[in-house]
């Protein structure tokens, strides 16, 4: 799929989750078969840009490219100066956010608030796009509610304001993440412009995935919750678009070795002390499906040591081969994922 002047591997992508999507998740969800990955939300306050926690949301050093930041906010000028100052530090893509549904956002007239606003939508793209020299993207909701669905003038609006590329989760602001994806409406949309689509919203097996295809025509398809704990989703469904058939679950061995290249690159991306804390969530995500894997998140929540940490992680993942040498999990599927 091409995106501006990158030629991206596939069209399986990884949705920016605030929290979840730092520079080593991405790179490891790109090592794992992602075509494509877009930072944490930043913020377009220039007084925060200098604080830890977002130039740490804004780190791409060696980092697959295209490199690609998500920028939030509400006034045209300060996301223009954003969209500049992360194409300034290597950022080859600017995502505006106008889909997050948290109320603290919105409430700011960030985020999916802005899809009350078609004019201030519309002067939004338009300036951004004119500040930077690189491809700009959009994403955003089917509306602000159910009686307020403008997810097809909001797309004709961004397609003439310049914008490269549309992402669309399938439900609205007052949706949260309950209830089913609108795929008709992602239909609708990408019949309506002639920029790239990428549907989003419950994406959670390789069927489901071929399902979204067939269903909305989009040309690619964003993950997001699915891959917590899960960061091989994007080959495997990488491989049944391409072949029709499934991967087998993992080696044992093998997520014993990326859970240790994950946490190593945690620990080093925050620090110990945040590191610690910060990978218990990921952690979790990895076992929360596997047998003993809720009384290990219990037991290793009270760890407060990196390496301590590690060598936990270690033992249980060496414990599951008493079971096969494959990791028997529940199928996301099972569960409801965005």
């Amino acid at each position: 799929m091409q995106l501006g002047p990158y030629q991206l591997r596939n069209n399986v992508f990884v949705a920016p989750m605030a929290g979840v999507t730092d520079r080593p998740f991405r790179q490891l969800c790109k090592e794992l078969g992602a075509g494509y990955a877009v930072s944490e939300m930043a913020a377009s306050n220039p007084r925060v840009w200098a604080s830890e926690k977002s130039t740490r949301r804004v780190n791409h050093e060696g980092e697959m490219e295209p490199k690609a930041v998500q920028i939030a906010g509400a006034d045209p000028a300060l996301l223009a100066e954003a969209a500049r100052f992360n194409v300034g530090r290597g950022a080859q893509i600017i995502d505006i956010n106008m889909g997050c549904p948290v109320k603290k956002v919105c409430n700011n007239w960030c985020g999916s608030a802005l899809l009350q606003d078609e004019k201030l939508v519309a002067t939004i793209l338009a300036t951004v796009v004119a500040a930077v020299d690189v491809p700009v993207t959009l994403k955003f909701r089917t509306g602000w509610d159910r009686q307020n669905k403008n997810a097809l003038t909001i797309a004709r609006i961004a397609e003439q304001s310049g914008i490269a590329m549309l992402t669309l989760h399938g439900r609205t602001r007052a949706d949260g993440y309950s209830g089913m994806a609108e795929y008709d409406t992602i239909a609708a949309v990408k019949a309506a412009v002639a920029i790239p689509v990428v549907a989003n919203g419950d994406i959670d097996t390789p069927h489901k995935a071929r399902y979204v295809f067939q269903q909305t025509g989009a040309d690619a398809i964003m993950i997001g919750r699915a891959a917590q704990g899960r960061p091989w989703i994007f080959r495997e469904i990488d491989h049944f678009l391409q072949t029709g058939t499934l991967l087998p679950a993992p080696m044992i061995d093998e997520v014993r070795v990326l859970m240790a290249q994950h946490l190593r690159a945690h620990y080093a991306f925050y620090g110990d002390y945040l590191g610690v804390r910060t990978a218990r969530k990921h952690i979790g995500w990895y076992v929360q499906d596997l047998p003993d894997g809720e009384l290990f998140r219990r037991q290793m929540n009270l760890l407060e040591d990196c390496a301590e940490q590690l060598a936990a992680v270690d033992h249980f993942f060496e414990s599951q081969h008493e079971r096969g040498e494959r990791l028997q999990y529940v199928p996301a599927g099972q569960k409801l994922a965005a």
